[in-house]
């Protein structure tokens, strides 16, 4: 019956984020470890299936909540150092991700082809760089003009965006210290007028760590909880989980320490900060009860970042849902899946009788007779 009346609402909510669209399976014919997305068919079902069928005369408005592409994964482009973080270079890792994945930008611009569908894009921090005019710009030409105002991307302070009164969807990584940027000022420009993105410091640990340790192990970002694979890596991976866990304590200690003491900062300062650097993956659901406790206007949060799909109800009426992540992912605690990809992502009906939207949390199976299933 549940399904029956889901064919009665007039208007639908989407929310994906963490697709991680890199350079593509293979770069000039070598193998690419550093793509992350490997469900380019399911993607484009996926958008088919919402814009056509019971949703062609539906408002379907599709929310894409940080990291649709890893512009942290491409480090083939011509740039050394932090040329890298260039407005040249990020545009040509862009046009990269773009060629990489056709057929996925296809079915974007076929969902906003119809005059009720909307795209809108909100920057997370592996799509930082996004923060640049010229990107945006080249993103958004990737659609025909007459439907270019059917997808915005949205960069201001702050990250948040609320499409239905009562509901606030961020990406997560403002909560991280190691991953806080900000949009606007985040962008400089050098005597010769050339632009450049300027990351926070999780950026350059993700070009510079992560991804040299992913090309011996491509499973060491998508492993969860971090604890305890850190722990069943030194048992069974010890040289390789010693390399990575000395090289994360260097890289710390060389980058932030040597930085604050430059600074004249105090071992106190430096220490506090030090603290707040290293929470990542933090307890969202108790940052969930702190928001809903200064904001009584919001009864709902949806976030991404973790890569960890979460559906919360509490008895106050408020929720908290986090989409997950369309890449393969690897858990090691009872109750989960312990492989693979669950390609979540949120869904919000909206009835004309009820204030409220109905608010679900699903997985992706592709075209069949259910192409769904609630977590």
């Amino acid at each position: 019956m549940r399904f029956l009346r889901a064919n009665k609402a007039h208007k639908t909510i989407l929310v994906i984020s963490d697709i991680h669209l890199g350079a593509g399976a293979y770069v000039d014919g070598v193998r690419n470890f550093l793509e992350d997305f490997h469900y380019d068919e399911e993607m484009v079902e996926f958008l088919k299936y919402y814009s056509n069928g019971d949703f062609d005369k539906r408002n379907v408005e599709l929310i894409i909540n940080g990291d649709l592409l890893d512009l942290l994964a491409v480090p083939f482009v011509e740039f050394y150092d932090d040329e890298f973080w260039s407005e040249e270079a990020a545009l040509e890792k862009l046009k990269m991700i773009i060629k990489a994945h056709p057929e996925v930008m296809e079915a974007f611009r076929q969902f906003a082809s119809h005059k009720n569908k909307k795209i809108t894009y909100i920057i997370g921090n592996h799509d930082g760089e996004l923060a640049l005019k010229s990107l945006q710009n080249y993103f958004l030409e990737q659609f025909p003009e007459d439907i270019r105002s059917n997808v915005q991307i949205l960069s201001e302070v702050g990250g948040e965006y609320i499409p239905h009164e009562g509901i606030l969807i961020k990406h997560g990584h403002e909560y991280e210290v190691a991953h806080q940027f900000d949009p606007i000022t985040s962008v400089a420009k050098d005597e010769d007028g050339r632009r450049y993105f300027i990351p926070p410091w999780g950026s350059y640990y993700v070009t510079r760590v992560i991804n040299k340790f992913k090309e011996e192990r491509g499973y060491i970002n998508a492993v969860r909880p971090i604890k305890k694979a850190m722990i069943n890596g030194l048992i069974y991976d010890t040289v390789f989980t010693i390399r990575f866990m000395l090289a994360n304590g260097f890289y710390f200690l060389m980058v932030r320490f040597i930085y604050f003491f430059k600074q004249g900062k105090s071992f106190k300062e430096i220490f506090k900060h030090s603290l707040g650097e290293l929470e990542l993956f933090g307890d969202y659901e108790e940052l969930t009860k702190d928001i809903f406790e200064k904001r009584s206007d919001i009864h709902c949060l949806i976030v991404g970042h973790t890569h960890e799909p979460i559906y919360r109800t509490y008895v106050d009426g408020t929720s908290f849902i986090n989409t997950g992540t369309w890449t393969d992912m690897y858990h090691m605690d009872w109750g989960k899946d312990s492989n693979g990809p669950q390609l979540t992502y949120a869904q919000l009906n909206f009835f004309d009788e009820e204030k409220r939207p109905e608010i679900s949390l699903r997985a992706w199976h592709g075209v069949n007779h259910l192409p769904f299933s609630e977590v």
